[in-house]
């Protein structure tokens, strides 16, 4: 009899557990939980809307380094490391005929060396001084297509479209005027970059970047 017990009693035990195992269980709802009718759907009153940020270059005031930073702000926002569409390089865009003219045959080693740009740049300005040291006297002061010409000014043009076109622009009082492929012209520049003092840089006659061959 024990025996029989011993040998019914875990299927006793498993019986009682799966009866309570599916035996239903009530849940009671909270009223104020339960949804009874359509809910509204709240959209924000505000529409987001994203805005394209504008970058503004860093205001250095009217100094060379204020000129130089505006001007390769507008050439690149500044970057050291850039290649435009047609190929101009660097945080000034020069053009490689301009970099040979200056004694760099190097552009990979150019575009990634930023103090050897801030050289090119200057030089640069140098020789475009010596080329219009006759202009930039005769016409600084002077009005053009409704913008005081100024040193600075006349550089920055110079730099975007050459000393020569620079110099049929102010001795034609602006009737002859080139554009880039990008649609800036000579005149944007003699307005965007007047007014800034770089009369400490000296001119001269075809300077040369030393040792830059290799």
């Amino acid at each position: 009899m024990r025996k029989w017990l011993i040998c019914l009693s875990p299927l006793i035990i498993t019986g009682v557990l799966l009866s309570f195992a599916f035996k239903p269980i009530e849940v009671k709802v909270p009223k104020t939980l339960k949804v009874d009718k359509p809910t509204l759907v709240l959209f924000p009153k505000n529409k987001t809307v994203s805005k394209t940020i504008l970058m503004a270059p860093p205001f250095l005031g009217s100094s060379y380094i204020g000129f130089k930073e505006a001007l390769a702000f507008k050439e690149s926002q500044g970057n050291y490391f850039t290649t435009n569409t047609l190929g101009y390089l660097g945080k000034y865009q020069f053009g490689i005929g301009t970099l040979q003219l200056m004694g760099v045959y190097n552009a990979t080693r150019f575009l990634n060396d930023p103090i050897l740009q801030e050289r090119v740049f200057h030089t640069n300005i140098a020789r475009n001084k010596w080329i219009l040291r006759r202009d930039i006297p005769r016409f600084a002061g002077k009005e053009i297509n409704g913008t005081v010409i100024t040193e600075s000014g006349i550089l920055a043009a110079a730099h975007l479209a050459g000393a020569g076109n620079v110099k049929k622009y102010l001795r034609s009082w602006g009737a002859i005027d080139v554009a880039d492929s990008y649609g800036t012209s000579i005149a944007i520049y003699m307005h965007k970059f007047s007014g800034y003092d770089v009369s400490h840089v000296l001119p001269k006659r075809n300077p040369k970047i030393k040792a830059i061959s290799g």
